[in-house]
């Protein structure tokens, strides 16, 4: 009878730590997009995630159907994405990569202030608009609001997938990512590419604000939350799209496993432990490309 509460109970932290490490990688592929295509790590991500978050709440507080909030989100992460390439990331074409990065860590306090300033300080709760109830099978306690995200990731990621792998645009982003000039000769707008790429970062940012919030409330720490992201892009792989599937996967397990077995104030550094084991031990990831530069 021990073993077998042993066995349930690690079963229980092993999927909620799986369906949660989902959200982690829809969250990545935003950023990975955006390091393969531009080169630049956006530190503005989880501000992102948040600010998309609240967007997201605003409108189902005016009672509009959920399905015309989804569009309208979504909608709403394309425009955002496309105005901080527009107005932040475009003007430092040219410039050392360093300093645009350094414009994604200040847009990250800009969107943090704008989000205050908005929507004060005080967390928001999503309402229940998600179909179904919990229910318990082989021992676990499934929630099926987890479930719900966990599909809808997949679904997404899918969908991304095969837009990235056999659509025209793309295979101009990836043959942006191998090189820039290479592709301005090839007759592909590099320009386009990129607000292209922020685009799809503001729609995973806004999806996944809204699949945190469902799932926590909304506040102002969510930005916080979506960092853990980082983890799941490093432990990936930069330049890999299916390594930050597995890595938000095997970072949200081993996060649930750490705070269920272990200590729960373990829960909320365990990915931050995995991004420094990684970055010491394999830096270019579980399925990253390593460069080696001769001088």
């Amino acid at each position: 009878m021990f073993y077998s509460d042993i066995l349930q109970t690690f079963l229980q932290f092993f999927i909620n730590g799986l369906l949660v490490g989902a959200i982690y990688s829809l969250i990545g592929v935003g950023a990975v997009v955006i390091v393969k295509s531009t080169k630049v790590f956006n530190f503005a991500v989880g501000d992102m995630l948040m600010l998309g978050g609240f967007i997201a709440y605003t409108l189902f507080d005016t009672g509009i159907p959920p399905i015309m909030v989804v569009i309208l989100s979504v909608s709403a992460g394309v425009l955002l994405g496309l105005a901080i390439e527009r107005i932040a990331l475009r003007p430092m074409i040219g410039q050392p990569t360093m300093s645009s990065i350094m414009v994604t860590l200040a847009l990250s306090f800009l969107l943090r202030g704008l989000t205050l300033l908005v929507w004060g300080g005080y967390p928001r709760v999503f309402p229940k608009f998600l179909p179904g109830h919990n229910f318990r099978a082989g021992g676990v306690l499934w929630s099926y609001e987890l479930l719900w995200i966990f599909g809808g990731t997949m679904l997404l990621f899918g969908l991304f997938c095969i837009f990235y792998k056999f659509t025209r645009f793309g295979l101009d982003m990836r043959a942006t990512s191998e090189d820039h000039t290479l592709a301005q000769t090839r007759g592909i707008s590099v320009k386009r590419i990129f607000a292209l790429t922020w685009a799809i970062a503001g729609v995973t940012a806004v999806v996944g604000g809204v699949f945190l919030g469902i799932k926590l409330t909304l506040s102002l720490g969510l930005a916080d939350v979506g960092l853990k992201a980082f983890s799941a892009v490093i432990f990936g792989g930069f330049e890999s799209i299916g390594g930050v599937l597995i890595g938000g996967l095997i970072v949200g397990i081993l996060e649930n496993l750490a705070g269920g077995f272990l200590d729960p104030s373990l829960k909320e550094i365990v990915p931050y432990i995995i991004l420094l084991l990684v970055l010491i031990f394999r830096p270019e990831g579980l399925f990253g490309l390593k460069r080696i530069e001769r001088i």
